[in-house]
C-alpha cells in the first residue's frame, strides 16, 4: 500500500547578526507528516534564537532539540500522532560545521576521499539499557529489526507521545573544522543507509563535481540496491565551482535536496524538490539561485 511522502528537507543560506549560516537537514518522519513538516519549519529558528547560540552552538542546539520536542508534545501537533527523526547541519562563516541528530538519518562528511560518520545512529539494541532502566523494553522479532516497546525501530526521536517515557529527544552533537580535505558532506534518511554503506555513498558521488548530479546519482544507486523505503538527500558540496557553461554566480559551496517516494508504485523515479546554490564566503553577497528539476527517467 501508499503512503504519503513523510520525508522533508531543509537547505537555506541566510546572514544573521552579521555572520552567515549554511542551515540543511533531513527530517524522516513515521506515521504522519505533521512532526516533520513543524520542524521544518520551527526547529533551526530556535537553535539560532538560543541566547548561547554563538558561544556555545553545540549547548544551544542541545536546548532547542528539548524545546522543540517538548512544544510538539504540548500544544503544537494537535493529534500528536506519530514522530520524526532529524539530522542537522549548520555551517557558520563557511569554516565551522556544526552536525546534530536524533533517529537515524545519517550525516556523513567527506574527507580526502575518506567517509566520516558526524551523526550517530541512535538504535534500540545499542541504548537497550537505558530504555529498560526507563521502564521500556526492546523487542526482536524473526525478520524484523528491533523495536522500542515492540513498536519504534529507533531508540531517540522528536514526537512519539505515546512512547515518550522511554524515547530520548537528546542529540548527539559533533563540531568539525572545515578544511581543504573537507570535499562534501552527505544528509540522507535511512532509505539511503539501509542499502549503502558511509564509504559507498562517498564512493558513489565523489567523483561528481557538480551537487545537484551528485544527489540524483545517489538516489538513483539507491534504487538501483532495491531501496523501499522513502528517500532524501542532500549533497552539500565545498568548494564547488559550477561548469563554465552554467549561469550562476561563482558558489564555492552548493546544495541539493532530491525526495522520493519510492513505496508507490510507478513513482518510484519522480524526483522532485528545489536545488539551492549560494556563495558563503563574502558577506552579502549569499544569493540563492533557485531551480525546479525535472523528473529523473
Amino acid at each position: 500500500m501508499s503512503h504519503p511522502m513523510e520525508d522533508y528537507v531543509f537547505a537555506q543560506f541566510k546572514q544573521v547578526d552579521g555572520n552567515e549560516l549554511g542551515l540543511f537537514a533531513v527530517f524522516d518522519g513515521h506515521l504522519s507528516q505533521e512532526v516533520p513538516d513543524y520542524l521544518r519549519s520551527h526547529l533551526f529558528d530556535n537553535i539560532i534564537n538560543e541566547p548561547n547560540f554563538w558561544t556555545d552552538p553545540e549547548e544551544a542546539i542541545r536546548k532547542a532539540y528539548k524545546f522543540t520536542d517538548s512544544t510538539i508534545m504540548n500544544k503544537a501537533i494537535k493529534k500528536r500522532k506519530g514522530g520524526s527523526t532529524a539530522v542537522t547541519a549548520i555551517l557558520i562563516n563557511c569554516e565551522t560545521l556544526v552536525v546534530a541528530n536524533v533517529g537515524d538519518s545519517r550525516a556523513v562528511l567527506c574527507q580526502d576521499g575518506v567517509a566520516k560518520q558526524l551523526s550517530v545512529d541512535h538504535e534500540p539494541n545499542k541504548e537497550r539499557k537505558v530504555i529498560e532502566e526507563k521502564g521500556g523494553f526492546v523487542t526482536k522479532f524473526p525478520g524484523d529489526c528491533p523495536r522500542v516497546d515492540g513498536s519504534l525501530a529507533m531508540s531517540r526521536s522528536f514526537g512519539d507521545k505515546r512512547l515518550k517515557e522511554h524515547v530520548s529527544s537528546e542529540p548527539d552533537v559533533c563540531v568539525e573544522e572545515v578544511d581543504d580535505d573537507t570535499e562534501f558532506l552527505i544528509l540522507a534518511s535511512d532509505g539511503v543507509w539501509k542499502v549503502m554503506s558511509n564509504q559507498e555513498a562517498v564512493d558513489c558521488v565523489k567523483d561528481v563535481e557538480d551537487p545537484r548530479l551528485a544527489a540524483k546519482h545517489l538516489i538513483k544507486e539507491a534504487l538501483k540496491r532495491k531501496s523501499r523505503d522513502d528517500i532524501s538527500c542532500i549533497v552539500v558540496r565545498f568548494h564547488f565551482r559550477p561548469p563554465p557553461n552554467v549561469q550562476v554566480p561563482s558558489m564555492p559551496i552548493a546544495a541539493l535536496s532530491l525526495q522520493f517516494n519510492a513505496a508507490k508504485p510507478g513513482q518510484g523515479k519522480q524526483a522532485i524538490k528545489t536545488c539551492l546554490q549560494f556563495n558563503a564566503t563574502k558577506p552579502g553577497q549569499g544569493k540563492q539561485a533557485i531551480m525546479t528539476l525535472r523528473p529523473l527517467h
